[in-house]
């Protein structure tokens, strides 16, 4: 009996105490889960801070540092005179005189004089110098650059924007590059992309292996369309151009020689056209053109014409094309006025002033596909 009782004893014993280890284990686990707490760190610079040197591992509700904060995340506001560095995710609005560093993804909006980087952005990062990203959703803003693997929404940049795959628009100062852009480019020179679904336009040059349509003064792609052309015009100036573009757009840049002038005799045009009327052996073009005449010294005339051209198509390799312009120019008193004779309006031209008119001309010419 006695060994029996210290056996039920036992048993009793590793019930209590298996009931006992289970108990402890379902509280840690209900503990664990518990969401932690929020906190508010206000500090100078790491670690000094009400967080310390536990910082990288407190996440907090606000944080305001006079330098430089630490935390792991942030799901507030953080603010700092210098820098915010943050190990995993944003949430809200970060600030910093310098720099924001969001190891993960940043949600809201960061702001930063010089730089933001983090790993996603899905909101507003405006930085004095540049943004830094994998993937960006919504906006990015920036003095000089932003870059993105994968780039939602809207870059803009005073210099440069470069992405991998973008779905919305970039807009830079000088250069966009991306490798699929579906949406729209926008550069004060030069737009470069693989694929483009939308638009290019760039006050110069637009670059893609394919693109639906580019505006730009020269355009390369591989579906689209270049040619040499040979144009003259009702005051004798003589240009040869080179036109790129699209099944739309075109650009066009040339040079060349007037023969009634004397002294302002040497050529430049710059323009856009679009193919109003694109049939297989008939087109019907508009063209906005720039022309200047000069002769290296002191001298200057400038013309704008819009022309209304139809063109013939020869076989393929050729286009011969004639219409006519509406045109405006201005000129200083010496050989550009007398170019042309009548004049729908015009007004100046006397105690030195430059002289202005509105005239109807013509432009004729011919290309050779290249």
């Amino acid at each position: 009996m006695k060994s029996l009782s210290t056996s039920s004893r036992f048993r009793s014993t590793i019930k209590n105490t298996a009931f006992l280890i289970l108990a402890i284990a379902a509280c840690g686990n209900a503990y664990a889960q518990k969401e932690e707490p929020k906190r508010i760190n206000i500090g100078l610079v790491y670690p000094v801070s009400t967080n310390g040197i536990n910082a990288a591992q407190v996440s907090n509700s606000f944080s305001l540092n006079l330098l430089a904060g630490l935390s792991k995340n942030e799901s507030g506001a953080a603010i700092a005179g210098f820098s915010n560095v943050i190990l995993g995710n944003a949430q809200g609005l970060q600030v910093a005189g310098f720099s924001n560093h969001i190891g993960k993804e940043a949600q809201g909006a960061a702001i930063a004089g010089f730089l933001n980087t983090y790993g996603s952005s899905n909101g507003i990062s405006i930085a004095g110098f540049a943004n830094i990203g994998h993937t960006a959703s919504k906006a990015q803003v920036a003095g000089f650059l932003n870059t993105g693997g994968k780039v939602s929404g809207l870059q803009v940049a005073g210099f440069m924007n470069v992405a991998q795959n973008v779905k919305g628009s970039q807009v830079a100062g000088f250069i966009n590059h991306a490798a699929n852009v579906k949406g729209f480019q926008l550069a004060g020179f030069i737009n470069h992309a693989k694929t483009v679904h939308g638009t290019q336009l760039a006050g110069f040059i637009n670059i893609a292996d394919t693109a639906d349509v580019q505006i730009g003064v020269l355009n390369f792609s591989k579906n689209g369309e270049m040619s040499i052309a040979a144009t003259i015009d009702e005051v004798q100036t003589a240009l040869v151009s080179f036109r790129s573009g699209g099944r739309l757009m075109y650009g066009i840049l040339g040079a060349g020689y007037n023969f009634n002038n004397k002294k302002q005799v040497y050529a430049y045009q710059a323009g856009l056209g679009a193919h109003l009327l694109n049939g297989s052996q008939f087109r019907l073009n508009g063209e906005l053109t720039n022309t200047g005449l000069l002769n290296f010294k002191d001298n200057e005339y400038y013309k704008v014409s819009f022309a209304l051209m139809p063109a013939v198509r020869l076989g393929g390799v050729a286009e011969i094309f004639a219409g006519p312009s509406i045109n405006y120019i201005n000129s200083d008193p010496g050989e550009g006025p007398a170019l042309h004779k009548k004049y729908i309006s015009s007004w100046g031209g006397r105690n030195g002033n430059n002289f202005q008119g509105f005239y109807v001309g013509y432009t004729a010419g011919v290309a050779f596909k290249l």
